[in-house]
């Protein structure tokens, strides 16, 4: 069951980790994005585009953070220690891998691949502490 105070933690987890996202994977390092610009699909100045990616990369985090809270609610991780080792632990597991692999084979700037792999840690992080605060 959905409670109220389930909802502030991934609402505040969204709304925290939407700024992070937007200064690890928007201000740092944003020149480097321009090294390829191939490998976009949205080019300088196609701002409706931009809007609409913008609009569904939110909706992607906010489906991570209200997953992973769902988690550390499930399982019973909502002290400190578990929730931030859950956070750290699918860190590792998945979101670096994945992005280290990413740009391995994709042509992007390695800061680029660091600046996004920090925007995961802080998304997990915070969402791991919105876990321990809201429903902990």
């Amino acid at each position: 069951m959905v409670t109220l105070s389930y909802l502030a933690a991934v609402l505040v987890a969204t709304m925290a980790s939407s700024f992070t996202d937007w200064y690890f994977m928007g201000v740092l390092f944003h020149d480097k994005y321009m090294t390829h610009p191939e490998v976009w699909r949205i080019q300088p100045g196609d701002k409706k585009s931009e809007r609409l990616a913008i609009a569904w990369s939110t909706l992607v985090g906010l489906f991570c953070c209200a997953m992973f809270i769902h988690i550390c609610e499930h399982f019973g991780m909502l002290g400190w220690h578990e929730a931030i080792a859950l956070a750290l632990g699918a860190w590792l597991a998945v979101a670096l891998p994945l992005l280290i692999t990413n740009g391995l084979f994709i042509r992007i700037h390695p800061l680029n691949t660091l600046a996004h792999s920090l925007g995961w840690l802080a998304r997990l992080l915070i969402s791991a502490v919105c876990a321990h605060l809201f429903l902990g």
